[in-house]
């Protein structure tokens, strides 16, 4: 196809009019959302927002997610710097997970987007976590 580019993955563009857009970037933006990407991450953050937990309460609060999920997204959580993991030594052993600063403050942002969303008529956070925005496809 003369007068196009054309690479897998990528959106089609006219010779020498790609997009910003299309290119890989490595902006704070960008490496926020890659590091919330996963169906559960922001429900996680969202609930060691209120306060630390313990895995079985996670669970609990999370109703749907499986302890093999749960337990691999902490960790990708935890490797981005926005979990805190502490184990303590007791019989039996007590873990508990919360939000580093970055964690924390990676919520307050998020808290904005939320507020963007609503002024814009797009679903809520609460909406969304519930749903909603799939009952509209």
């Amino acid at each position: 196809m003369a007068g196009a580019q054309y690479a897998p993955g990528r959106k089609w563009s006219p010779d020498g009019k790609e997009s910003t857009m299309n290119k890989s970037t490595d902006n704070g933006f960008a490496a926020a959302i890659r590091m919330v990407e996963g169906k559960w991450k922001v429900d996680i953050l969202c609930e060691l927002g209120t306060a630390s937990r313990r895995f079985g309460r996670l669970k609990h609060a999370l109703s749907g997610i499986s302890e093999k999920m749960l337990a691999q997204q902490l960790r990708e959580l935890e490797a981005d710097g926005l979990v805190d993991r502490k184990v303590f030594s007791e019989v039996p052993a007590k873990v508990v997970y919360s939000l580093t600063e970055r964690g924390a403050g990676l919520n307050a942002a998020a808290g904005s987007l939320c507020l963007w969303a609503e002024q814009f008529g797009l679903p809520s956070c609460t909406e969304i976590a519930n749903g909603a925005h799939l009952d509209a496809r």
